[in-house]
């Protein structure tokens, strides 16, 4: 039993803190409203300031970066929030575990690797690269031990209204409604499930062949939105929705006035080309697969 500090409470940070605390751990989550699962201590605290942070960690063995700012705020939350995490795991010696995603590597043309540059232009991908560059230089200075652990597009039990694959997507498929899209429906795209992002983050934290370097949580092959609808239908026994893709132009147009769908230009790219994440090096090292797809899709499904 160790003590596990948890920053957010999110769709990734609750079922980590559920994990952890199921496994006999003493979790602590810290956010902002002092929110969490039961059966761990709450604390609110603001993640920046990295005093408190360093307080709160005192005594962990890990403490792990599960918080999320809107992507509108990327540049001007991040960069605080990053300096404080790692001033509190090189003053406790908890291993930092961070959760990234795949954004840094900018666009690509074959599968995603953890051994490919963090090479994207866009400034507010950029910010999230630095902070992992800045944690790494800090591990090889041997001021701390730290890890990154990337996924893809989170789906699964809990998952919020931003997840694509969410209610705005399992409302309608439950309906027999028309499921209205953002983009196109047949482009193969990596889903991660969010059980499986908690086990990579638990893994990391706790094995030291995870420090120094980043992962790719254990994913599935790509499916496209038309694929992974079949499959829930499958699951429901109902008839393959239908789709409606909105235009894009009317999407550029929303974006002058709701700021979260202005965003949505940064990860076009991601939707309109095969988007395909590799995570073989995480499965060999610790012998973890991801969950089975229908197994996944039963569990996101059941209410």
């Amino acid at each position: 039993m160790g003590k596990h500090v948890i920053v957010g409470s999110g769709q990734v940070g609750t079922h980590l803190a559920t994990l952890l605390r199921d496994q006999g751990h003493l979790v602590t989550v810290v956010t902002r409203s002092g929110s969490g699962p039961e059966g761990v201590r709450k604390v609110a605290a603001d993640v920046a300031d990295a005093a408190r942070l360093t307080e709160l960690a005192g005594g962990a063995e890990a403490l792990y970066n599960c918080v999320n700012p809107k992507y509108h705020r990327w540049l001007t939350d991040w960069p605080p929030m990053a300096a404080a995490f790692t001033t509190a795991a090189e003053a406790s010696g908890a291993v930092l575990v961070m959760l990234g995603n795949l954004y840094a590597y900018g666009p690509l043309t074959g599968p995603m690797t953890e051994d490919l540059p963090l090479a994207s232009a866009n400034p507010k991908f950029r910010v999230r690269a630095k902070m992992w560059q800045d944690a790494l230089a800090l591990h090889e200075a041997g001021r701390i031990r730290v890890t990154e652990v990337r996924g893809s597009d989170f789906f699964g039990p809990g998952a919020t209204d931003q997840s694509y694959l969410g209610e705005r997507f399992l409302g309608p498929l439950r309906a027999g409604r028309t499921i209205q899209l953002v983009w196109p429906a047949d482009v193969p795209h990596s889903w991660t499930y969010l059980p499986d992002v908690a086990a990579a983050l638990a893994i990391a934290g706790a094995d030291e062949r995870a420090w120094g370097r980043p992962w790719h949580v254990p994913t599935n092959a790509p499916l496209s939105f038309r694929q992974m609808g079949a499959r829930m239908a499958a699951v429901l026994n109902r008839p393959e929705p239908r789709y409606s893709v909105l235009p894009w132009p009317v999407m550029r147009a929303a974006g002058l006035f709701v700021p979260m769908l202005g965003e949505l230009r940064h990860v076009r790219y991601q939707f309109t080309d095969p988007f395909v994440v590799d995570s073989s090096a995480f499965q060999a090292t610790f012998g973890v697969a991801p969950t089975p797809m229908d197994a996944a899709l039963k569990a996101t499904l059941a209410r």
